[in-house]
């Protein structure tokens, strides 16, 4: 079974990225064929300075290694060092309907929370569906806010298929349903875009703080509290086993702990979680000749896939 599955480098990854797609890219590499890119293309839609982009897409590599991405397993890659995307997206393009496009939850979306109508975000949706298919991707892992865009992967190959015979594989959505959105510190989606993240890289003091920021509501300190309905306690929830949760919720509904006591509780659980890969992440970071040999490495096997992908689209379309 061929996965597919990227992420963003366009800020520090946070806890949402690493439950909702790192930790099941990691578990899935002893059972599946792993295709894991840097999406610094995708990255573009939101951060246009090139130094940052340079340097988070270096921090990007280094965490994926960090959290337990082996190159030698997977094929690991920076998007950009596989041109064949770019030049797939543009094909892409002109079997992608506008409507289809203008249908796209996840844009909208991200105009109402005030990112630019630029061109790049609106196509989106076709350079996602390039990375998928350029791969021959069977299974793709993602959060509910992307599976209409694997939906959208499917229809354009349908359309190519429909005109050129059967070229590409119809790629399929894998929805981990319990980890399927993460809440940040306000309640809604973890994301970078909402500056509502718990970044796992953070300095102590940083990540003290961020996670001091989650709203939770006015309950008295002495009085019992409903742990379904606290931000605190659905991310707690990730680093804890069943016996661990159920513990955390009789606390919550005995009273006697203000909602202080639940979020120092968290920060140790995250520090405690992450300390090793936070160790060798601040390791890799000092090694950045390694770091783009490993991209090189995996970028090579990457492009040689593409390269026969694209050879045969090229005898159809006359290029």
């Amino acid at each position: 079974m061929r996965v597919l599955t990227g992420i963003q480098p366009s800020g520090d990854l946070h806890i949402g990225n690493y439950f909702g797609a790192i930790k099941q890219m990691i578990d899935a590499q002893n059972t599946s064929e792993m295709f894991i890119f840097i999406a610094n293309y995708h990255a573009m839609t939101s951060l246009q300075n090139g130094e940052k982009l340079k340097e988070n897409s270096i921090k990007a590599a280094a965490a994926f290694l960090s959290f337990g991405i082996d190159p030698q397993k997977s094929v690991f890659w920076l998007q950009s060092d596989v041109k064949e995307v770019m030049e797939l997206y543009w094909i892409l393009s002109q079997f992608t309907p506008m409507g289809l496009l203008e249908r796209a939850h996840s844009y909208k979306d991200k105009i109402a929370k005030g990112l630019s109508a630029s061109h790049g975000l609106f196509s989106y949706p076709v350079l996602m569906a390039a990375d998928i298919l350029l791969f021959d991707t069977q299974l793709v892992p993602v959060g509910k806010d992307q599976i209409q865009h694997v939906e959208i992967a499917r229809d354009i190959a349908l359309k190519v298929n429909n005109e050129w015979g059967e070229i590409f594989i119809l790629p399929e959505a894998k929805i981990n349903e319990d980890l399927a959105v993460i809440v940040g510190t306000d309640g809604a989606k973890m994301s970078k875009s909402y500056k509502n993240t718990i970044d796992i890289f953070n300095d102590d003091k940083t990540l003290k703080k961020q996670i001091s920021s989650i709203v939770t509501d006015s309950t008295a300190l002495e009085d019992p509290k409903n742990p379904e309905e606290c931000n605190v306690f659905k991310i707690a929830k990730l680093f804890l086993d069943n016996e661990g949760q159920e513990n955390l919720r009789n606390r919550y509904l005995k009273g006697g702990e203000g909602y202080g006591h639940f979020k120092m509780y968290l920060n140790e659980l995250v520090i405690d979680y992450f300390k090793e890969i936070r160790e060798k992440y601040n390791e890799l970071l000092n090694k950045p000749s390694y770091l783009k040999e490993v991209l090189d490495f995996g970028a090579s096997k990457a492009r040689k896939i593409a390269q026969e992908k694209m050879q045969k689209i090229y005898t159809k379309i006359g290029l």
